[in-house]
């Protein structure tokens, strides 16, 4: 229902307006879904136990979705079985001027410069304190854009801090490429740094949360390898392979779009063959030495599947979700518990 009557209605409209009608509405007229949607489907099989947490399901949300931390309860009656809020800075900001969101129909994509537009740390832990404990929590956490270098890594940790006690993991986004300083944020040595400093708080909590760093699809494979070294050397819990490219190589949307488009990141099908390429190789040259949420691209349970058989232990929608509505949900969870039965007992 959702392609054939919803999708084309919505995609007529600017992509951020819709965004914000789809929020008022899941969140004003959240019973509909029963109505529109089918029943999410609940089943032991599914159930997953990765970094400490144990997740109903492998199919999450990626952050970027629900930044300000509004609509995870009525996410979860979706069937997500985890949702990732933010990305979360410690001051409110606009982001980046709009037009910033640009749908690429031609090839399944989406185009975004947002800038981590946020409502802010003490916003997100007001509606943090309504979780019903529905559903595991994400929280994706960075800089603001008006922070100087050598203040980064003190707004990681000020969102640490606020955030510990309302979700159940962490996220150091450092790989969006619409914030400023962006090559700072993937360098090794500041990498370590900020883990180091993270990891430290984490220490000092009596609760202690798993700390994921998120990574580019654009990485080669030297900087794969630094990555594989740098977890072992900090023993960061895991990482998500991948935030969007700045990569237009191939693409159906012809060139004089692209670029009256301009710059930002680009998700959706055009980066799942990087993406899984790269959890694959994660994967296989760590020998499996740490969990891999995989994201991007993700737009049929064939996608999901590739993406765990890759190496991923959890899998993330985004642009699929936009694109192929809440139906993916169960159709991946569908798909995992039919090669579960296939399994020797």
């Amino acid at each position: 229902m959702y392609k054939s009557l919803i999708r084309p209605v919505l995609f007529k409209f600017n992509p951020e307006a819709v965004h914000h009608f789809t929020f008022s509405m899941l969140k004003n007229f959240g019973f509909l879904t029963r109505i529109f949607f089918p029943e999410p489907i609940a089943d032991k099989r599914l159930e997953r136990e990765v970094f400490g947490l144990k997740f109903k399901n492998p199919v999450g949300l990626a952050a970027g979705f629900d930044k300000n931390a509004v609509l995870f309860n009525e996410l979860a009656d979706l069937g997500f079985g985890f949702v990732e809020i933010g990305t979360v800075t410690p001051k409110a900001q606009a982001g980046n001027p709009r037009k910033r969101l640009f749908r690429l129909i031609e090839d399944g994509g989406i185009i975004n410069r947002m800038g981590f537009n946020n409502d802010g740390l003490e916003a997100a832990i007001g509606k943090l304190k309504g979780n019903k404990g529905k559903i595991i929590i994400g929280g994706n956490i960075g800089k603001n854009t008006d922070t100087a270098p050598e203040n980064y890594t003190r707004d990681y940790l000020e969102c640490f801090e606020g955030l510990h006690p309302y979700v159940d993991y962490f996220v150091l986004n450092v790989s969006c490429p619409n914030v400023g300083s962006h090559a700072k944020l993937e360098d090794v040595e500041y990498l370590r740094e900020l883990i180091t400093e993270v990891k430290k708080i984490n220490q000092s909590k009596a609760v202690q949360k798993p700390v994921l760093l998120k990574i580019a699809p654009d990485l080669n494979d030297h900087q794969l390898d630094e990555i594989i070294g740098l977890i072992a050397e900090t023993k960061i819990d895991g990482v998500i392979v991948s935030n969007t490219s700045v990569n237009r190589e191939g693409l159906k949307t012809p060139p004089e779009v692209l670029a009256e488009i301009g710059n930002g990141g680009l998700s959706g099908k055009p980066i799942r063959e990087r993406s899984t390429r790269m959890i694959r190789y994660l994967s296989e040259k760590s020998n499996r030495a740490f969990p891999i949420i995989g994201v991007g691209g993700i737009h049929s349970a064939k996608d999901a599947i590739e993406k765990l058989d890759a190496g991923a232990s959890l899998v993330q929608l985004y642009t699929g979700f936009i694109y192929e509505g809440p139906e993916l949900i169960n159709d991946i969870n569908r798909e995992v518990l039919k090669r579960a039965s296939r399994l020797p007992r």
